[in-house]
């Protein structure tokens, strides 16, 4: 069974002969993505992101280059490390590769040892990153993403559903009267509210591609990619519901509950849309949903 752990690596090269030989050298210790031309090598970046691309220079559609220019207009892809790999061999060649924000030249033919360490050096670079990143946006609290981490998801999304025309639907949720539940049990136990709601949210919530994040204080925002209202509204019913039926167990022994109370929102991105008018009428809806009653949703 292959390792779900592997740092995933995408090599971009005409010569088949280069797929058969750098598989052989790399197959154990990564996950292998092979592209015979610019086209597919694009695309297979687009749509799998690896952590690292391999790239051949000289290809007969569009050469590293352009590929690599390309790669760098993108949102998705413009942060992969890229290593071109070539029979050019001069210094003004090495010279052009890594002015094209290249992060490293490796030379054909390949040196084993040097391609694996120079290979090595990069994905080290790549996990110590994603390392930062994900302690710099996750809630320490309740572990899971926070308003950081949500910015760079809805990003991801918008950009993703715009360009398949697909909808994009946000719940904000707040928990009702959290400060009179807090001046009431104390903080500490306004903490084990956070933790326990959170929980609540990742487990009600069905797909991988739904998104839980803390947006601040109590309040907690989902994103559901591919979701148009009416599937937010009824998603947003069951954490509602889940939400008031989970116990919240107090130091004492004793049970609390909480509610909360959630604005949804739905639209299919387009250029003409902002982020931020996205995020106001889901705020509008959240305000609706408080001052109307609490404990409910609405739209």
């Amino acid at each position: 069974m292959e390792n779900p752990e592997k740092n995933s690596i995408l090599i971009v090269d005409d010569e088949i002969a280069n797929h058969i030989y750098l598989t052989h050298l790399l197959g154990s210790d990564y996950k292998l993505i092979l592209a015979k031309d610019g086209k597919r090598g694009i695309q297979k970046a687009r749509e799998l992101l690896p952590d690292l691309i391999l790239l051949d220079i000289i290809m007969p559609d569009l050469n590293g280059y352009e590929v690599l220019a390309e790669l760098k207009k993108e949102n998705e892809t413009w942060e992969i490390p890229v290593i071109f790999i070539t029979g050019l061999n001069s210094s003004e060649d090495e010279i052009k590769g890594l002015s094209s924000d290249a992060a490293d030249y490796i030379f054909k033919p390949f040196n084993p040892e040097i391609t694996k360490l120079r290979i090595r050096n990069q994905i080290r670079i790549v996990n110590q990153i994603r390392m930062i990143n994900h302690l710099s946006c996750t809630d320490q609290l309740t572990c899971i993403p926070n308003r950081r981490g949500f910015e760079n998801q809805i990003e991801r999304e918008w950009g993703r559903t715009m360009r398949e025309n697909l909808p994009l639907s946000i719940l904000l949720i707040d928990v009702d009267r959290f400060k009179l539940y807090n001046d009431t049990y104390g903080h500490q136990q306004g903490d084990v509210a956070l933790q326990t709601i959170s929980n609540k949210l990742i487990e009600t919530l069905g797909r991988s591609s739904d998104f839980v994040s803390r947006w601040g204080g109590e309040e907690f925002a989902v994103l559901l990619p591919n979701t148009d209202l009416s599937g937010a509204l009824n998603v947003a019913e069951q954490l509602r519901v889940n939400i008031e039926e989970t116990p919240i167990l107090l130091v004492s022994g004793e049970v609390t509950k909480v509610t909360v109370s959630i604005g949804a929102y739905s639209v299919i991105p387009t250029h003409d849309c902002l982020v931020g008018d996205f995020l106001l009428q889901a705020d509008k809806a959240l305000y609706n949903a408080k001052n109307s009653g609490r404990n409910r949703v609405c739209h």
